[in-house]
Protein backbone atom coordinates (compact mmCIF):
# COMPACT_ATOMS: atom_id res chain seq x y z
CA UNK A 1 0.00 0.00 0.00
CA UNK A 2 3.17 2.32 0.33
CA UNK A 3 2.86 2.76 -2.98
CA UNK A 4 -0.37 3.22 -3.66
CA UNK A 5 -0.40 5.79 -0.80
CA UNK A 6 2.67 7.83 -2.18
CA UNK A 7 0.83 8.49 -5.66
CA UNK A 8 -2.72 9.09 -4.26
CA UNK A 9 -1.15 11.68 -2.20
CA UNK A 10 1.08 12.90 -5.22
CA UNK A 11 -2.63 13.05 -7.14
CA UNK A 12 -4.71 15.22 -4.23
CA UNK A 13 -1.38 17.95 -4.08
CA UNK A 14 -1.53 17.97 -7.87
CA UNK A 15 -5.24 18.71 -8.13
CA UNK A 16 -5.42 20.61 -4.77
CA UNK A 17 -8.64 17.68 -4.18
CA UNK A 18 -8.44 18.17 -0.02
CA UNK A 19 -9.12 21.24 2.35
CA UNK A 20 -8.04 22.04 5.73
CA UNK A 21 -11.22 20.78 7.47
CA UNK A 22 -13.02 19.12 4.82
CA UNK A 23 -15.45 16.14 5.80
CA UNK A 24 -14.61 13.57 2.34
CA UNK A 25 -17.13 11.13 2.05
CA UNK A 26 -16.07 7.98 0.36
CA UNK A 27 -18.79 5.87 -2.28
CA UNK A 28 -17.97 2.40 -1.13
CA UNK A 29 -19.67 0.05 -3.74
CA UNK A 30 -18.02 -3.02 -2.20
CA UNK A 31 -15.39 -3.53 -5.36
CA UNK A 32 -11.85 -3.73 -5.46
CA UNK A 33 -11.10 -0.19 -6.27
CA UNK A 34 -13.45 1.64 -3.71
CA UNK A 35 -12.19 -0.35 -1.29
CA UNK A 36 -8.91 0.23 -1.66
CA UNK A 37 -9.55 4.24 -1.95
CA UNK A 38 -11.10 4.27 1.50
CA UNK A 39 -8.13 2.29 3.42
CA UNK A 40 -5.62 4.78 1.72
CA UNK A 41 -7.83 7.89 2.61
CA UNK A 42 -8.36 6.22 5.73
CA UNK A 43 -4.36 6.57 6.08
CA UNK A 44 -3.90 9.55 4.54
CA UNK A 45 -5.74 11.39 6.68
CA UNK A 46 -3.69 10.55 9.56
CA UNK A 47 -0.41 12.29 8.53
CA UNK A 48 -1.63 14.54 5.85
CA UNK A 49 -0.87 18.06 6.38
CA UNK A 50 -4.31 19.31 5.76
CA UNK A 51 -6.50 17.94 8.57
CA UNK A 52 -9.07 16.00 6.83
CA UNK A 53 -11.77 13.29 8.03
CA UNK A 54 -13.20 10.18 6.18
CA UNK A 55 -16.40 8.84 6.04
CA UNK A 56 -17.90 5.77 4.13
CA UNK A 57 -21.32 5.71 1.65
CA UNK A 58 -22.68 2.58 0.01
CA UNK A 59 -25.73 3.08 -2.08
CA UNK A 60 -27.48 -0.15 -1.56
CA UNK A 61 -29.17 -0.91 -5.54
CA UNK A 62 -31.73 -3.30 -3.62
CA UNK A 63 -30.10 -6.34 -5.67
CA UNK A 64 -30.52 -9.69 -3.35
CA UNK A 65 -27.35 -11.29 -2.26
CA UNK A 66 -25.19 -8.23 -1.66
CA UNK A 67 -24.12 -8.37 1.94
CA UNK A 68 -21.90 -5.15 2.94
CA UNK A 69 -21.58 -6.65 6.74
CA UNK A 70 -18.00 -7.36 5.90
CA UNK A 71 -17.40 -3.35 3.78
CA UNK A 72 -19.03 -1.99 7.89
CA UNK A 73 -16.32 -4.65 9.55
CA UNK A 74 -13.73 -3.01 7.45
CA UNK A 75 -15.02 0.33 7.89
CA UNK A 76 -14.77 0.05 11.97
CA UNK A 77 -11.37 -1.66 11.60
CA UNK A 78 -10.09 1.45 9.76
CA UNK A 79 -12.38 3.90 12.38
CA UNK A 80 -14.27 5.26 9.48
CA UNK A 81 -17.78 6.15 10.15
CA UNK A 82 -19.88 3.95 7.87
CA UNK A 83 -23.45 4.93 6.69
CA UNK A 84 -25.71 2.22 3.57
CA UNK A 85 -28.01 4.53 1.09
CA UNK A 86 -31.41 2.29 0.85
CA UNK A 87 -32.72 2.48 -2.42
CA UNK A 88 -34.84 0.43 -5.58
CA UNK A 89 -32.72 1.11 -8.49
CA UNK A 90 -32.53 -2.34 -9.18
CA UNK A 91 -35.73 -3.04 -9.49
CA UNK A 92 -36.59 -0.25 -11.55
CA UNK A 93 -33.95 -0.44 -13.76
CA UNK A 94 -34.86 -4.43 -14.29
CA UNK A 95 -38.29 -5.22 -13.42
CA UNK A 96 -40.38 -1.34 -13.78
CA UNK A 97 -38.30 0.07 -17.23
CA UNK A 98 -36.33 -3.15 -18.34
CA UNK A 99 -33.93 -1.07 -19.68
CA UNK A 100 -31.56 -3.06 -22.65
CA UNK A 101 -28.96 -0.70 -21.72
CA UNK A 102 -29.02 -0.37 -18.16
CA UNK A 103 -25.96 1.41 -17.38
CA UNK A 104 -25.63 5.03 -18.16
CA UNK A 105 -29.20 5.38 -16.18
CA UNK A 106 -27.76 2.95 -13.49
CA UNK A 107 -24.60 5.30 -12.98
CA UNK A 108 -26.98 8.33 -12.81
CA UNK A 109 -28.92 7.25 -10.36
CA UNK A 110 -26.46 5.65 -7.86
CA UNK A 111 -24.68 9.42 -8.47
CA UNK A 112 -28.27 10.92 -7.64
CA UNK A 113 -28.48 8.76 -4.31
CA UNK A 114 -25.49 9.27 -3.24
CA UNK A 115 -25.25 12.41 -3.61
CA UNK A 116 -28.49 13.01 -1.62
CA UNK A 117 -27.14 10.81 0.69
CA UNK A 118 -24.31 12.76 1.44
CA UNK A 119 -25.76 16.04 1.58
CA UNK A 120 -27.81 14.75 4.54
CA UNK A 121 -25.35 14.30 6.77
CA UNK A 122 -23.79 17.45 5.95
CA UNK A 123 -21.12 16.87 3.60
CA UNK A 124 -20.12 18.12 0.16
CA UNK A 125 -16.87 16.68 -0.75
CA UNK A 126 -17.15 12.86 -2.37
CA UNK A 127 -14.32 10.70 -3.48
CA UNK A 128 -15.03 8.20 -5.85
CA UNK A 129 -12.71 5.02 -6.91
CA UNK A 130 -11.95 5.68 -10.54
CA UNK A 131 -8.32 4.73 -11.65
CA UNK A 132 -5.81 5.07 -13.96
CA UNK A 133 -6.57 2.65 -16.15
CA UNK A 134 -10.91 3.72 -15.77
CA UNK A 135 -9.50 7.02 -17.24
CA UNK A 136 -8.01 5.88 -20.24
CA UNK A 137 -11.15 3.07 -21.07
CA UNK A 138 -13.33 6.56 -20.33
CA UNK A 139 -11.40 8.68 -23.10
CA UNK A 140 -11.60 5.81 -25.57
CA UNK A 141 -15.34 5.86 -24.64
CA UNK A 142 -16.15 9.02 -24.90
CA UNK A 143 -14.36 9.21 -28.72
CA UNK A 144 -15.81 5.93 -30.09
CA UNK A 145 -19.39 6.26 -28.60
CA UNK A 146 -19.37 9.98 -28.81
CA UNK A 147 -17.46 11.14 -31.10
CA UNK A 148 -15.76 13.38 -28.80
CA UNK A 149 -12.36 14.14 -26.59
CA UNK A 150 -13.57 13.82 -22.95
CA UNK A 151 -12.90 12.29 -20.09
CA UNK A 152 -14.77 12.84 -16.31
CA UNK A 153 -12.16 15.31 -14.49
CA UNK A 154 -9.70 14.60 -11.38
CA UNK A 155 -12.19 17.42 -9.44
CA UNK A 156 -15.46 18.20 -10.66
CA UNK A 157 -17.93 20.96 -9.10
CA UNK A 158 -21.56 20.17 -9.10
CA UNK A 159 -23.14 23.58 -9.00
CA UNK A 160 -27.00 22.10 -8.68
CA UNK A 161 -26.14 19.96 -5.96
CA UNK A 162 -23.01 21.49 -4.46
CA UNK A 163 -20.83 18.82 -4.37
CA UNK A 164 -17.64 18.26 -5.42
CA UNK A 165 -16.45 15.64 -6.58
CA UNK A 166 -12.29 14.54 -6.33
CA UNK A 167 -10.98 11.16 -8.28
CA UNK A 168 -7.44 10.80 -5.57
CA UNK A 169 -6.57 7.12 -6.96
CA UNK A 170 -6.12 8.63 -10.88
CA UNK A 171 -1.90 7.73 -10.96
CA UNK A 172 -2.87 4.25 -9.87
CA UNK A 173 -3.14 1.56 -12.23
CA UNK A 174 -5.69 -1.12 -11.41
CA UNK A 175 -3.21 -3.81 -11.34
CA UNK A 176 -1.85 -2.11 -8.47
CA UNK A 177 -5.50 -1.69 -6.98
CA UNK A 178 -6.26 -5.30 -7.50
CA UNK A 179 -2.98 -6.48 -5.87
CA UNK A 180 -3.53 -4.35 -2.65
CA UNK A 181 -6.79 -5.99 -2.29
CA UNK A 182 -5.82 -9.75 -3.28
CA UNK A 183 -2.26 -8.91 -0.73
CA UNK A 184 -4.74 -7.33 1.95
CA UNK A 185 -7.71 -10.03 2.11
CA UNK A 186 -10.13 -6.72 1.33
CA UNK A 187 -14.02 -7.73 1.71
CA UNK A 188 -15.02 -7.28 -1.91
CA UNK A 189 -18.81 -7.79 -2.91
CA UNK A 190 -19.54 -9.45 -5.17
CA UNK A 191 -21.83 -7.79 -7.95
CA UNK A 192 -24.45 -10.36 -9.31
CA UNK A 193 -25.70 -7.42 -11.47
CA UNK A 194 -27.15 -9.28 -15.01
CA UNK A 195 -25.28 -6.21 -17.07
CA UNK A 196 -21.73 -6.93 -15.30
CA UNK A 197 -18.95 -7.49 -18.19
CA UNK A 198 -21.51 -7.00 -20.84
CA UNK A 199 -20.33 -3.61 -20.88
CA UNK A 200 -18.99 -0.87 -23.46
CA UNK A 201 -16.65 -0.05 -21.05
CA UNK A 202 -15.64 -4.00 -21.10
CA UNK A 203 -15.33 -3.91 -24.54
CA UNK A 204 -12.99 -1.05 -24.41
CA UNK A 205 -11.18 -2.54 -22.09
CA UNK A 206 -10.49 -5.84 -24.01
CA UNK A 207 -9.20 -3.77 -27.44
CA UNK A 208 -6.99 -1.49 -25.32
CA UNK A 209 -5.67 -4.96 -23.86
CA UNK A 210 -5.30 -6.18 -27.41
CA UNK A 211 -3.46 -3.52 -28.39
CA UNK A 212 -0.84 -3.35 -25.83
CA UNK A 213 0.54 -6.01 -27.55
CA UNK A 214 1.68 -3.96 -30.26
CA UNK A 215 1.97 -0.64 -28.86
CA UNK A 216 3.12 -1.18 -24.64
CA UNK A 217 2.79 2.14 -23.89
CA UNK A 218 -0.55 2.29 -25.12
CA UNK A 219 -2.62 4.22 -21.71
CA UNK A 220 0.77 5.81 -21.01
CA UNK A 221 0.72 7.86 -23.37
CA UNK A 222 -2.85 8.42 -23.50
CA UNK A 223 -3.19 9.38 -20.23
CA UNK A 224 -0.03 11.79 -21.08
CA UNK A 225 -1.70 13.73 -23.95
CA UNK A 226 -4.74 14.14 -21.56
CA UNK A 227 -2.85 15.99 -19.39
CA UNK A 228 -1.65 18.60 -22.01
CA UNK A 229 -5.35 19.13 -23.69
CA UNK A 230 -6.79 22.78 -22.26
CA UNK A 231 -10.21 21.16 -23.34
CA UNK A 232 -10.13 18.15 -20.93
CA UNK A 233 -9.48 20.69 -18.01
CA UNK A 234 -6.57 17.97 -16.86
CA UNK A 235 -3.60 19.94 -16.35
CA UNK A 236 -1.94 19.47 -12.81
CA UNK A 237 -0.81 21.99 -11.00
CA UNK A 238 2.96 21.37 -12.12
CA UNK A 239 3.32 20.12 -15.49
CA UNK A 240 6.79 20.67 -15.22
CA UNK A 241 6.92 17.67 -12.64
CA UNK A 242 7.54 13.99 -14.45
CA UNK A 243 4.30 12.41 -15.59
CA UNK A 244 2.86 10.39 -13.43
CA UNK A 245 2.60 7.67 -16.19
CA UNK A 246 6.19 7.00 -15.57
CA UNK A 247 5.76 5.40 -12.16
CA UNK A 248 2.45 3.95 -12.65
CA UNK A 249 2.56 0.21 -12.69
CA UNK A 250 5.96 -0.12 -11.35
Amino acid sequence: MKKILSLLRRCVEDYDMIQVGDRVAVGVSGGKDSLVLLASLARLSQFYPQTFTVEAFTVDMGIQGMDFSGVARFCEALGVPYHIIPTQINKVIFETRKEKNPCALCAKMRKGSLHEGILAHGIHKVALGHHYDDAVETFFLSLFYEGRISCFHPVTYLDRSDVTQIRPLLYVSESMVREAAQRLHMPVVHNPCPADGNTKRQEVKDLIAGLEGQYPKLKEYVFSSMQRLPLTNWAPRELKRRPPTEEVGT
